[in-house]
């Protein structure tokens, strides 16, 4: 069976993004701490390599679709940044929603669309297919839905160097989950720390 991998950044004190539902608040140790830190760029490059397909939700796909598309050409972008794009553009996407249509794709026509009512029974069918992981970036509100309905098998928090005070927190009200360490990672010039967890079973 695939492992769906839920792989997110979050701060210290666990906000999935800052108040006003900014995201970029995450990255303020770059300004001056860490300014050449491409540590969370290489880990999502990492995982993109080694996965067929990414399931997001509606704000983080229009989000990344927005971005990522044309990243690949930039003079300015990294060499990671420019990978990631193409990465992002050649992987088959899953979305969940029930206002996306195909038309509103372009230029991510490899995308597959799932209402709502259908994402726990499609998924679970995506995940006994054959293949290799299925990748979620983002997505918050689908990922918590998704663990605690036993769909999520791995969870990589990243968690940076800020303290936010107020915003989203990264986990909801859902059911209690147990999860087991399975590994740590650290990056020279980097502030950040990645928790890889395996979720264990409600049946186990």
């Amino acid at each position: 069976m695939r492992k769906l991998i839920v792989s997110n950044i979050l701060s210290l004190d666990g906000y999935y993004e800052g108040p006003g539902k900014n995201v970029m608040a995450l990255f303020a140790y770059r300004r001056e701490l860490y300014p050449m830190d491409e540590s969370f760029d290489a880990y999502n490059a990492e995982r993109l390599r080694v996965a067929d397909t990414l399931l997001l939700g509606r704000v983080t796909y229009d989000g990344f679709k927005s971005f990522w598309p044309s990243v690949a050409d930039y003079p300015d972008a990294t060499p990671i940044q420019r990978e990631i794009s193409r990465l992002n553009n050649a992987i088959d996407k899953v979305v969940i929603s029930d206002t996306l249509t195909s038309e509103e794709t372009d230029p991510w026509h490899n995308t597959r669309i799932i209402s709502r009512a259908e994402a726990h029974e499609q998924i679970a069918e995506l995940k006994g297919q054959v293949g290799t992981d299925v990748l979620v970036f983002g997505s918050r509100t689908l990922w918590n839905d998704l663990l605690a309905n036993d769909l999520v098998d791995e969870l990589h928090l990243m968690i940076g160097p800020v303290v936010l005070g107020a915003g989203t927190p990264v986990f909801d009200e859902q059911p209690a989950v147990t999860l087991r360490l399975i590994d740590t990672r650290m990056w020279d010039g980097s502030g950040n720390v990645l928790l890889r967890y395996e979720v264990r079973r409600q049946n186990t």
